[in-house]
């Protein structure tokens, strides 16, 4: 499996846990992850574990868009790039933002593409400008 199969397993994992709680394990039977099972397992568990700082993140960043509102599908995929973007220093941050454009491309709403570019973008510069003051993340 390629990273970006990955990407797309765990976008359907985290989208198939907004309506069951069906654990990873169930998943990933129904696949061979191959090279990919420790990015799996590590990337959803992280989403899951900071699912409360990410959609704040994300919250802080759709002005004029209560986040309740956003599609599920994109909402996920914000999740994904912006785990991978803090949590992943070894996924440079323009794969991380690049990779979920393309996720949009193919499963996210009409305008998730600009949207979800943007909003990464934003959360990658403010990392960058607290990096360069010298604070940590």
């Amino acid at each position: 499996m390629r990273r970006r199969d990955a990407r797309e397993f765990v976008l359907s994992a985290l989208y198939q846990r907004e309506f069951r709680d069906t654990s990873l394990k169930e998943m990933l039977a129904e696949i061979n992850p191959g090279d990919q099972r420790s990015y799996i397992e590590q990337v959803f568990a992280g989403i899951i574990a900071h699912r409360d700082e990410i959609d704040a993140l994300i919250s802080q960043r759709t002005v004029g868009w209560r986040f309740e509102r956003l599609a599920f599908i994109d909402r996920n995929i914000l999740r994904l790039g912006i785990f991978e973007l803090l949590y992943l220093p070894e996924v440079p941050p323009e794969v991380a933002i690049d990779e979920a454009v393309e996720l949009c491309k193919k499963y996210g709403t009409d305008n998730a593409r600009v949207f979800v570019n943007g909003i990464l973008d934003r959360i990658w510069k403010g990392k960058r400008a607290i990096k360069a003051r010298g604070g940590s993340q």
